[in-house]
């Protein structure tokens, strides 16, 4: 299968773009760069710019482009730039299937936060979406530009990702620290749904959801045990060894983060039903294991 993938330098991106690779696909990273990597090829999407021989030829296409989460969440330059990382590139990808006489597969990154605050209620791939959280408001129109390939008649893929948890990424990573510090906590009451993911899981998902031709549309990738925030944080705690002795109230959450506070305080017991009924095997099934897999950095 020959693939192309967008943002395969990426945290996510490198990872499924090795596995692919382990298991005898051909993949072509896009880059903005001049390249003369026979594995690598120049698009420009904010020009929509790119090779259309090279998407002539895939049997797939996966985007997961995106700028980080971390930075000043009141700054308007921060929230442009979470709709233009995501919703540019994968508007021209779309395009890109769309406009290929193959109408090679579309696996398209997206997150959780798509569905807003459901409360305690269980939440599957036909949930509605709530609210106009910053957050949220970026999932649906990152999801509505993949929309030129979906109506060209090509397999699309919506991955709602719940927060991948491995400590090669960041969020993990500066969790790990602060909680080593005895400067973790939960977040407001803590009863509130947390989903995560584990890296080899997130990755063994989209690989499965690839391979799987009846996988189509939204698909939500998280541990089939959502724990409640107040359940991430004990965890997390007894990995590292600490008492979890800061917990963050609601309205200090509110005022140091603004308009990202929603994806912290939000509920959200997110059930992976897609995967389960097309038969994917979670390795890492509830909070604890997907944890330990993090700060393991397990792959296998």
């Amino acid at each position: 299968m020959r693939v192309v993938i967008a943002g395969s330098s990426g945290f996510l991106g490198s990872h499924v773009a090795g596995a692919l690779r382990r298991v005898g696909h051909t993949v072509t990273g896009l880059t903005r760069l001049p390249t003369d990597d026979p594995t690598m090829s120049t698009w420009d999407p904010g020009s929509g710019r790119y090779d259309p021989d090279l998407f002539e030829q895939a049997d797939a296409v996966i985007g997961v482009t995106g700028s980080s989460l971390f930075r000043n969440p009141r700054s308007r330059s921060w929230q442009r730039e979470l709709f233009d990382s995501r919703v540019q590139p994968t508007r021209v990808l779309a395009e890109a299937v769309a406009s290929s006489s193959r109408k090679p597969t579309f696996l398209s990154g997206n997150g959780s936060s798509w569905y807003g605050d459901h409360g305690s209620e269980p939440v599957e791939e036909s949930s509605e979406s709530r609210g106009d959280a910053l957050l949220t408001q970026v999932t649906r129109a990152w999801q509505d530009a993949t929309e030129p390939a979906r109506a060209a008649g090509a397999r699309v893929v919506v991955l709602r990702t719940a927060p991948v948890m491995d400590r090669r990424g960041i969020t993990l990573r500066l969790l790990t620290a602060l909680f080593t510090a005895c400067l973790g906590g939960r977040l407001g009451d803590g009863r509130q749904g947390f989903p995560v993911i584990s890296l080899r899981d997130w990755v063994g998902a989209a690989v499965h959801a690839l391979h799987r031709e009846e996988v189509e549309g939204p698909v939500n990738l998280c541990c089939p045990e959502t724990p409640t925030n107040a359940e991430f944080t004990a965890a997390l705690a007894q990995l590292v060894h600490r008492p979890a002795l800061l917990p963050a109230p609601a309205p200090l959450i509110r005022a140091a983060l603004g308009p990202a506070a929603p994806e912290l305080l939000r509920s959200l017991d997110l059930v992976p039903k897609v995967l389960q009924e097309t038969g994917y095997q979670f390795r890492d099934p509830d909070v604890a294991a997907v944890l330990r897999a993090g700060t393991e950095q397990l792959d296998g």
